[in-house]
Parts: structure tokens; sequence; C-alpha cells
């Protein structure tokens, strides 16, 4: 490997560090981390973006790096984990900062899966001289940014399943064997359990079916301790509306629970409303709450991460219909027997975990695997 090989990894590497500073404060923007070395090789400025603080990145870089090193960012180098914009939206394109200082080198670990920008930011920098390197790291980049390019293609949030499960597949005893809410029968260990709230804190909404509520009673937060932008959306889908109205969620809720059910009763509805919970109504499949609308009602309001942490019926659903993009199962070594509630049922078709991704939580495993590539086909090819 050559020595600007062994740099360009080096200071990528750094990029992706500050890029994770803005993990849940940057929705519905992509995360992005920034670095500017002047002419001579030297770190003069560095940057990552957070949305109520608007600059984007690079200009948090470049400002700081014009207050250290003047002139000499002429020549100089920028390493960005995603490439720069050449379009207007709330801030200038950030295309045209880096122009205007004379930097020489812009090297991006992977193109903007935004169609308004996708290839055309390199592009323009490219027209102006500036030499383009994409692809340095480009799988850590897009992993960090599945949510957006999922939201920015297709209005719809980049959905992780995750399930807690036994070795035979099996989510909760028996009917009737389940002490109830009061004393919950965990199947994961306290290690594992807390590698959720990590997941929680990166995703913009969690999701449950009203029967988990009705069984378990959660509270469905954010308890990482982050910092986060917007509180976590705690949504119920719960076609026949069957939410107790003294649930841990209806208590806690502040306009930040959200069920889609198909039900008209309107009485029930204003109750729920009436608590700080909204109530959004669909049309009903099946007699069910329509799944693929879900998502781009939740694409309309901007959530790009959704973790579901759903039972038998809506794991099953949604696997088969496709609607899964990541999938992150828990598994304990325990077994349950047959009849054990199971984790899915009647698949309508197979589901095969690829590059699949092995943790340890003590003696629990995570087993964590993409089924669904967001990002544009077409950026497949490393372009140099």
């Amino acid at each position: 490997m050559s020595d600007q090989a062994t740099k360009d990894l080096y200071w990528m590497r750094r990029a992706l560090e500050l890029a994770q500073r803005g993990i849940g404060l940057c929705s519905p923007n992509p995360v992005v981390g920034c670095v500017i070395l002047d002419r001579a090789g030297q770190v003069v400025g560095e940057g990552w973006h957070e949305y109520d603080l608007i600059d984007h990145a690079e200009v948090v870089a470049l400002r700081e790096a014009r207050e250290h090193a003047g002139e000499r960012l002429h020549g100089g180098t920028a390493y960005v984990t995603l490439e720069p914009c050449n379009h207007q939206g709330r801030t200038p394109p950030c295309t045209g900062s880096f122009i205007e200082t004379g930097l020489k080198r812009v090297v991006a670990a992977t193109i903007d899966p935004n169609p308004n920008v996708a290839g055309h930011g390199a592009d323009a920098m490219k027209a102006a001289g500036i030499e383009v390197s994409l692809g340095i790291r480009q799988a850590e980049a897009r992993r960090l940014n599945e949510g957006f390019a999922r939201w920015s293609q297709h209005k719809r949030p980049f959905v992780l399943m995750k399930v807690a499960m036994s070795l035979d597949g099996r989510i909760a005893p028996p009917p009737g064997h389940h002490a109830g809410p009061a004393a919950p029968y965990w199947i994961t260990s306290e290690l594992a359990r807390a590698a959720v709230q990590p997941l929680r804190w990166h995703a913009d909404a969690a999701m449950v079916g009203v029967d988990t509520v009705v069984a378990d009673d959660p509270m469905l937060t954010d308890r990482s301790g982050l910092r986060r932008r917007r509180p976590l959306l705690r949504i119920v889908l719960d076609s026949g509306l069957r939410m107790p109205l003294d649930a841990k969620m209806v208590k806690t809720a502040q306009n930040d629970v959200l069920i889609f059910t198909v039900s008209a009763d309107q009485a029930r509805i204003d109750e729920l409303r009436k608590r700080g919970v909204r109530v959004e109504v669909l049309p009903a499949e099946a007699g069910r709450v329509p799944l693929g609308k879900v998502l781009d009602v939740l694409g309309e309001e901007g959530i790009l991460n959704l973790l579901t942490e759903t039972g038998t019926r809506l794991n099953t659903a949604m696997l088969s219909a496709g609607l899964v993009d990541r999938i992150h199962l828990f598994v304990a070594p325990q077994i349950m027997g047959s009849d054990a509630v199971p984790a899915f049922r009647g698949m309508a078709r197979f589901v095969h975990m690829e590059a699949v991704e092995v943790e340890r939580y003590g003696n629990d495993i995570g087993l964590c695997s993409l089924l669904k590539d967001p990002w544009p086909h077409e950026s497949d090819e490393v372009k140099k």
C-alpha cells in the first residue's frame, strides 16, 4: 500500500469518528464528518454536522481551517465521509466552499445517495480542477447513513428488525405461562438487553404491536443516556384500538406516542388524544393496518431509521412483504419447546442472512445482517 493510500485511510477514519458525533442529532439529514489538511499535510480543521446548528460538516471544518491556516489552505486536502452537496438547501452548496478555498484534493468515502446530489458534487469539483477520490472506507461510511440512503430515494425509513429469541426461535413462554407485565420473562441476558439501547438511540422511531403492549406493558424509551435531537417516536400498530389507557406508554405520552389503527371508534380516539397520544387512522388491508402505508406516513414525517420490536404476526408480515432492510437477532442459549411463542410463523418466503456480523453478550449471541441494500446500485462501482 502506498504512503498516500495509508494516509487516506487514516484521515478518513478520523472523519468517520467525527461523523459519529452527529448520531441522534442530524436526522433527517445524514451524519457527516470532515477533516481539512493544509498543503503541508497538517490537520487544520475538523467538523461534523448537527441539524439544529445548520452548518454542514464541511463548512464547520473550513471555518476552523481558515482561522488556523489562512492561505496555507490553498493546495490542501479535505476528507469527508459523504460527497459534498452541489445544491441550495438550508445552506449554500458545500462544493462552492471547497472550490473557493482553493483545495487541491477532496477525498469522499461515498457518493451522496440523494438523487439531487449523487455524483453532481464530485463532477462540479472536478470541473473546477480539484482532484476527487471516492470510495475510501466506503462500507463504513454507508453503514452510518443507511437510513438517509433509504429515505432520500424512497421517502421511507430504513427498517431494522430486532428479535430476542431462544435457540429454537421462541420469543415468549406458551400462552398461560406468562406472568404478565409485573414479572416479565426475559429470554436474553441483561448484557443483550443493554445492547438494544444503542439501537434505539440511533433510531428515530421504535415500533411494537398492541399485543406486546398488552402482554409486557413496555415504555419503549431510549435509555442510552446519549444526546438526541428529538424524542424517540414510540409507535404502536393497533388495528382494533385495544391500547390500554393505563399503559405506561399512554401515561408517559407527550405527543411522542403514535398509534396506527383502522378503527373508527371516535370516542376511544378522543380519549387517547386527550392523553397526549397521536392516533392515525388508515384504510384497512385485510382488516389490518397497512404496513406499507405506515412506512409512507413515517417517511413524510422525516423518520429515517425505524426499529421494530414486534411479535410473531408482525415479524412474519414485515419479512414476508420485504419491508425489512436489516435484521438483528439476539439469541439466548435456552430451548423453550414448540408450545412457546415463535418468532416467525408461516413465512411466505425464506429469508437468507448473508455477511452475518456475530457478537457475544455474555452467553448470548447477536446475529446481524443487511437484507436490502438501501444504496443506489449504479454507485456500487467505486469511482476514482
